[in-house]
């Protein structure tokens, strides 16, 4: 199954703004699911200095800076996936126990157990929060493997917090999130993220992108998608598994990955700073587009 993908950032700013410096982490990677077939950044105005790096979690960065004074930045990424089955519904009743897991990191010196252990510590999205903790002990049943504990939250989240646009940004505390069950995508990452790792499960932030199909007999509309984030749980067998609390899914042809990260902080799309003064405004735009 193959996608396009564009994703543009458009910044407007009420008076000429220079030295603009920005990081991007818009660029997919290859992953045993996930074949990049092509990729293009595109920064408009002219004249952009761009310097591309891996980051420690393996993610493709671009560092964007334009000097000259400018009204208008604008950075569209463009790329072509081809997304192969995980089946990673196979795995759940098979891998490691939570306790295995445990005895994994304790004893292990591989690299795979360093990133394990540096995931399993809080973050500053994804804090350890006592509300978060508590809610996976009363999930654990006898004989259940560490990835269908890791599913029982899943759902839990989904059956129990409400999906409300609008109602968080990324600045609103998890405890908020805990308190009024409510929240987006980044939010019920973030919750199961927290409740993992006070656990002492490797947990990781996954950014990327969802195919949306519009409604029957509606069109679809240019523009329209938008980004996603889901969670995923180290397990020493399979590696790293990806759970989508937000839709009781896991992950499969559909989800499309950027990054990977502590929280959502290390995997901010765009940010960055300018030399200037006055507002500006934001327009973020996104197509998910099946080739076949």
């Amino acid at each position: 199954m193959k996608y396009q993908l564009k994703h543009l950032t458009e910044y407007v700013y009420q008076h000429p703004v220079a030295n603009s410096y920005n990081l991007a982490c818009l660029t997919p990677s290859n992953l045993s699911y996930q074949r990049v077939l092509s990729t293009q950044l595109a920064i408009y105005p002219a004249g952009t200095e761009i310097s591309q790096y891996a980051d420690y979690f393996g993610n493709i960065r671009h560092f964007i800076h334009l000097q000259p004074p400018h009204q208008q930045l604008s950075v569209i990424s463009h790329a072509t996936l081809e997304m192969l089955p995980r089946h990673n519904a196979e795995r759940l009743s098979s891998g490691c126990t939570e306790a295995q897991l445990h005895t994994f990191l304790q004893q292990s010196k591989t690299s795979a157990a360093v990133y394990g252990k540096l995931l399993c510590q809080p973050s500053r999205m994804a804090p350890f929060c006592p509300e978060a903790a508590a809610l996976l002990p009363p999930l654990r049943r006898p004989g259940q493997t560490l990835l269908q504990l890791a599913e029982q939250l899943n759902q839990y989240i989904y059956a129990n917090f409400i999906y409300t646009p609008g109602f968080t940004t990324v600045v609103t505390p998890l405890s908020d999130v805990i308190k009024y069950q409510r929240g987006v995508c980044q939010d019920f990452a973030l919750l199961a993220i927290s409740c993992l790792r006070a656990n002492g499960i490797p947990a990781r932030y996954v950014s990327g992108y969802l195919e949306t199909q519009p409604l029957p007999g509606q069109p679809r509309l240019q523009g329209a998608d938008a980004s996603h984030a889901w969670f995923a749980v180290f397990d020493p067998e399979f590696g790293w598994v990806d759970f989508d609390p937000t839709n009781n899914l896991l992950p499969c042809q559909q989800h499309l990955t950027v990054a990977f990260g502590r929280d959502y902080a290390d995997v901010v799309p765009l940010k960055g700073l300018v030399q200037g003064s006055g507002s500006h405004q934001l327009k973020v735009a996104v197509d998910v587009i099946r080739c076949e």
